[in-house]
């Protein structure tokens, strides 16, 4: 992978990390880089789903595969979030 690649991975799992923050009702107690994480691995899951059910590859923006890496993100953020709060709470 290219530095570029790399470069573009972070940015679009921090836009889809984001966009999964933001679709979940209240606050979550993650940090940025688990954000950027979690949607670096929403974003290539998404992908992967999307291609397996058959969406198709466009020129513009992919709305289906953008729905996917979202939903997976606020499913991701949701997780990781869930488990920050239990571990916090037996950790004095």
């Amino acid at each position: 992978m290219t530095v570029t690649g790399i470069i573009t991975a972070i940015v679009i799992g921090a836009i889809i990390g984001a966009l999964g923050r933001l679709a979940l009702p209240g606050r979550q107690p993650i940090g940025i880089l688990l954000t950027i994480g979690v949607g670096i691995v929403a974003a290539l899951l998404g992908t992967a789903i999307a291609q397996s059910v058959g969406v198709a590859t466009t020129d513009g923006i992919d709305w289906i595969e953008l729905v996917f890496q979202i939903g997976l993100a606020a499913v991701g953020v949701a997780a990781v979030a869930a488990f920050r709060r239990r571990g916090h709470g037996t950790h004095r």
